[in-house]
C-alpha cells in the first residue's frame, strides 16, 4: 500500500448554459426523477471507485479509519505530524505522520455537542452529561456514595410572561377556546404579535446568565439566615454544590433546571450538619428565586426613549412559576417519585437540545440578516431573531452582543454548569474513555500477535451507560503502540498540525454510510424473569415524573 493514498477529487458535474434550451412546463415530476436518477448515478460512480480501491487493498485500512469516527456527521481533517520523545535518553518514543494514515489525513470528531449537527457526537456528549450529573447523586466516578444521603432537590426556575401565547394549561382550553395538541406548529406563538413584548424578551434571554450568577448568591444568603449563621461563617458548616442545564421553551425563552446539594464544610466527602434539610433547601431555594433581579442601565445616557423601544431601565426577575422537588434514591417506590435515574436522564436530554428544537431557529451563527431568507423559520424565532438583531447596533446594548447570539435568541450564556465539588468533569470522563479504548487496543493488539489476553472485566465495567459505546469512537484508525505507554512527566512532545477541512470526501462518505447502513452483530444478554424487572430499567431513563410541563406565564 503507498505511503499515502491520493483519492479522486470530487467530481463536478457541469450543465449546459445555452440560452435556447428553455425548462418544460411540467417540471415537477421530470424534476424529481431527474434528482433521483442523478443521486443514483453518483451513488453508482462512488460505488465503482469504491470497488477499485478494494480490488488495490486499500478498502479496509479505509474501513477501519472512517469506522473509528463513529459516525461522525463532519469530522475534522487535519494534515501533519507528531513525534513523542524520551526527555531522559532522547529515545523517539513514537511518530505519527498523516501521509502514514490511509486516507492521507488525520480524522478527528467534531465533538458538537447540537443534535442537529452532529447526532453521533452529541450521542456522546449527553451520555458524558448524565454521568456527570448521576454521580453527583449517587456517587461514583471519584464522588463517594454517601451524598445520596445528603439533603438536595431538583428545581425549576422559568421566565416571566412578555405576552399571551398558546399553551396547554392541563386539561382546560387554550386562551384561544382551542385545545392543541402536542406537535401544533401554534403552541409557543403569541396569540398577537403586534402587542407581544420581544423587545423584553430578548433582553431577558440576555440578562438571564447574569440573573443565575444573582441567585446562587442569594440563595447561599438565605441557607446562611435559615440556619442563624453568617455568610462568612457558613462554608465552616456546609458547602452548596449544584449543576445546572438552561433549556428553550417553546415561545423561545430560557428556563433553567438544577440539582441542588448541600455538603459538609469539605464538600461531598464531608457530613452536611443537622440543621440542612431538604425542606430548609427547599425554603432558600424559593425565597433566593423570588428576591433575585437584575437592572438593566442602557449606556446611551439618553432620558426619553423613541416609541417601540424598551425603556431606559428594566428590571429583569424570574418567573411566578417556580417548582422544587426532593429528589428520591433510585429504588424510591413512593408516589410520583423524583429518583437521581429521573433527574440524570432529563437534564442530559437537554444538555444536547438549544433553541433551534424547541423554538425551531437556527443552529449556527449568523453573518447577514439575509441569510434568514435561506430557513424555513416560524414567523415567532423569525422575529425574536429581528429583535435580536437591531437591538444589538444600539451603542446601549452592545455589550450584550445581541447579533452575535441572534440565533440563540438573546441568550449568551453557558447552556451547563456546575460547581467545583459536584461532580467529575467532563474531561476526566473522557480521559477516562481514552483510557479504556487504549487497554481495548492494547489487548487486541496482544491478540493479533499470538499473546495471551487478559479478561479485563473490571475496567470495562466502570464505563457503562454511554461510555463504552462502540459508535462513538475518537481513534483515528492509527494509534503506534508505545504511546499508550507513554510517561507524560518525561516526555517531549513535537507536533505540527494544519487545518484542512470539515466534513469527508465524497468517497469517504459514500464509505462511512456503507458502513452506517451495515448490519451490526449484537451480543447476546442473558434473559432475566420478568418479575425481576424493575419499571425503570423496562423504561429505560423514564423521565416521566419530569415531563409534566411547569405552567409557564401566558401574560405580561
Amino acid at each position: 500500500m503507498p505511503a499515502q493514498l491520493q483519492l479522486p477529487s470530487p467530481a463536478i458535474t457541469s450543465t449546459p448554459t445555452n440560452a435556447t434550451f428553455a425548462t418544460p412546463a411540467h417540471s415537477g415530476k421530470a424534476d424529481a426523477s431527474a434528482n433521483r436518477d442523478s443521486a443514483l448515478e453518483r451513488r453508482a460512480r462512488l460505488t465503482a471507485r469504491l470497488a477499485k480501491l478494494a480490488a488495490a487493498g486499500h478498502l479496509a485500512p479505509l474501513a477501519r479509519q472512517v469506522g473509528s469516527l463513529g459516525g461522525c456527521a463532519r469530522p475534522i481533517r487535519m494534515t501533519g505530524h507528531r513525534t513523542r520523545l524520551d526527555t531522559a535518553t532522547g529515545q523517539i518514543l513514537d511518530h505519527l505522520d498523516t501521509r502514514d494514515l490511509p486516507a492521507g489525513e488525520l480524522l478527528v470528531r467534531c465533538g458538537n455537542r447540537r443534535a442537529t449537527r452532529c447526532p453521533s457526537c452529541s450521542n456522546v456528549y449527553r451520555y458524558d452529561t448524565y454521568q456527570l450529573i448521576a454521580a453527583g447523586l449517587r456517587g461514583g466516578k471519584t464522588v463517594p456514595t454517601r451524598v445520596s444521603t445528603h439533603p438536595r432537590v431538583f428545581a425549576t426556575l422559568t421566565a416571566p410572561g412578555f405576552g399571551p401565547v398558546h399553551n396547554q394549561p392541563g386539561a382546560a382550553p387554550c386562551i384561544c377556546g382551542t385545545r392543541h395538541d402536542d406537535g401544533n406548529p401554534l403552541l409557543g406563538t403569541p396569540l398577537n404579535p403586534q402587542r407581544y413584548d420581544y423587545n423584553g424578551a430578548v433582553l431577558w434571554n440576555a440578562h438571564a446568565p447574569a440573573l443565575w450568577a444573582r441567585f446562587t448568591g442569594h440563595l447561599r444568603r438565605e441557607i446562611a439566615h435559615a440556619a442563624g449563621l453568617t455568610q462568612r461563617a457558613l462554608h465552616h458548616h456546609a458547602t452548596l454544590s449544584y449543576a445546572k442545564v438552561a433549556e428553550y421553551q417553546k415561545r423561545g425563552q430560557i428556563h433553567f433546571h438544577t440539582v441542588i446539594r448541600i455538603d459538609g464544610p469539605t464538600g461531598p466527602s464531608s457530613t452536611p450538619p443537622a440543621w440542612a434539610t431538604t425542606g430548609l433547601l427547599d425554603h432558600a431555594v424559593r425565597a433566593a428565586a423570588k428576591r433575585t433581579h437584575v437592572r438593566h442601565q442602557h449606556r446611551s445616557g439618553a432620558r426619553e426613549t423613541e416609541p417601540g423601544q424598551p425603556p431606559e431601565s428594566m428590571v429583569f426577575r424570574f418567573g411566578r412559576q417556580i417548582d422544587v422537588r426532593a429528589i428520591r434514591s433510585t429504588e424510591f417506590t413512593g408516589d410520583a417519585p423524583v429518583t437521581d435515574r429521573h433527574v440524570a436522564a432529563y437534564i442530559a436530554k437537554y444538555a444536547t437540545k438549544g433553541a433551534e428544537t424547541t423554538t425551531r431557529t437556527l443552529d449556527r451563527r449568523l453573518r447577514f440578516l439575509a441569510e434568514l431568507a435561506q430557513h424555513d423559520l416560524t414567523d415567532h424565532a423569525r422575529r425574536l431573531i429581528h429583535t435580536a438583531w437591531h437591538l444589538g447596533v444600539r451603542p446601549e446594548h452592545a455589550h450584550l452582543r445581541l447579533r452575535q447570539r441572534a440565533h440563540m435568541l438573546g441568550f449568551r450564556g453557558h447552556f451547563s454548569t456546575r460547581t467545583r465539588h459536584y461532580s467529575t468533569t467532563l474531561t476526566q470522563l473522557r480521559a477516562e474513555r481514552t483510557a479504556w479504548r487504549g487497554r481495548q487496543d492494547d489487548a487486541q493488539q496482544r491478540s493479533d500477535q499470538g499473546q495471551p489476553v487478559t479478561d479485563q472485566h473490571s475496567d470495562r465495567a466502570d464505563l457503562t451507560a454511554g461510555h463504552t459505546d462502540p459508535d462513538a469512537g475518537h481513534r483515528t484508525g492509527h494509534r503506534a503502540g508505545s504511546e499508550r505507554h507513554v510517561d507524560t512527566g518525561t516526555t517531549l512532545v513535537i507536533s505540527h498540525w494544519q487545518y484542512t477541512g470539515s466534513g469527508l470526501l465524497p468517497e469517504l462518505a459514500h464509505l462511512a454510510a456503507l458502513l452506517a447502513a451495515a448490519p451490526k452483530p449484537q451480543p447476546e444478554q442473558p434473559a432475566r424473569p420478568r418479575q425481576a424487572r424493575r419499571a425503570s430499567d423496562r423504561a429505560g431513563h423514564s423521565t416521566d415524573p419530569l415531563t409534566a410541563p411547569v405552567q409557564t406565564e401566558v401574560s405580561a
